[in-house]
């Protein structure tokens, strides 16, 4: 059996884990700015995502238990889905959405991913309820991120193929949520962490049929390469995703998911602070919303835990 990591399931005791969720979705709006960087440079989506899964995979097992395999068949087609929903058709669609319809439409529609996870969970998860603060909450956020993403440029053009990839990836996302928490009461958040990563990896291979990986030298050691990938491996793959899981594990699916929310917050201050672009009222207005919307959201989990 391995080894279980202690968590506090006392109310009070839960803010840690509220930060850890901040944090995570702090870093995971910035990364934007690497993969630019990173596809500027010569690396494809899929390039980026493998080499970001395999430095976080090989970095894991430096921290963690050498098992190999789950307890038992089930739980390791789970891990095998856990891989393919949470690393590389979310990736995938996400990247290949944003090849092919508004920066902006994918931004919207990817903070959908809460409100597919709280009806996921009412679906599959026994014992999970909808509930009026939940949903009210999520809509309000949902229109701050409207206001954030157009920033006051209100434009939206309906591209039904890159739009129904954007679903495709908040699908995903809402999935691995769903898995995690039938996989976590069992297994070490570590364990789970490099299972995702290692089947992240298994299942990207075949699109490398269609678009060989590039292993070019001359790109890979460009220092700001290199120090673009590291950042994303290292950073908002492997401490990020170990992050989330913890969140997951002991907050639920549904109150940490509700923190995407804020990830279009924190790609506008990135976007103000690293490249200059203006923060407008209606940017402001949406912070609010989206603010005020987590707040309602989370008020209605009340003191049982989701």
């Amino acid at each position: 059996m391995t080894n279980k990591i202690a968590f506090n399931k006392k109310p009070g005791g839960q803010a840690l884990y509220h930060l850890m969720a901040l944090f995570t979705v702090s870093i995971w709006g910035t990364t934007f700015v690497s993969t630019k960087v990173l596809m500027k440079n010569g690396l494809s989506p899929e390039d980026i995502l493998f080499y970001r899964f395999m430095l976080a995979y090989l970095s894991i097992w430096i921290i963690c238990p050498r098992k190999l395999f789950a307890y038992n068949l089930k739980d390791e087609l789970l891990f095998i889905m856990s891989g393919a929903c949470g690393g590389s058709l979310y990736f995938i669609a996400e990247n290949r959405a944003l090849g092919i319809t508004l920066a902006s439409n994918v931004a919207l529609i990817l903070c959908t991913t809460s409100i597919f996870t709280a009806f996921l969970s009412h679906l599959f998860v026994k014992g999970e309820r909808l509930k009026k603060n939940l949903i009210l909450g999520s809509l309000i956020a949902l229109a701050g991120v409207a206001f954030v993403v157009f920033n006051g440029s209100f434009v939206l053009k309906i591209n039904p193929a890159g739009d129904i990839l954007t679903i495709v990836a908040s699908l995903m996302w809402a999935f691995y949520g769903i898995i995690l928490k039938k996989l976590d009461s069992r297994y070490t958040t570590l364990f789970i962490t490099r299972k995702v990563f290692f089947y992240g990896i298994i299942t990207l291979l075949p699109a490398f049929f269609f678009s060989p990986l590039t292993t070019d030298k001359k790109i890979l050691f460009n220092p700001l390469v290199y120090g673009n990938l590291l950042f994303l491996g290292l950073v908002a793959s492997m401490l990020c995703y170990i992050l989330w899981n913890m969140c997951v594990k002991n907050l639920g699916a549904v109150r940490t998911t509700n923190y995407v929310y804020i990830v279009p917050l924190v790609t506008l201050i990135a976007s103000s602070l690293i490249i200059g672009e203006p923060i407008t009222l209606f940017a402001i207005m949406g912070a609010i919303f989206i603010l005020s919307g987590v707040y309602i959201a989370e008020k209605g989990f009340g003191k049982k835990r989701s």
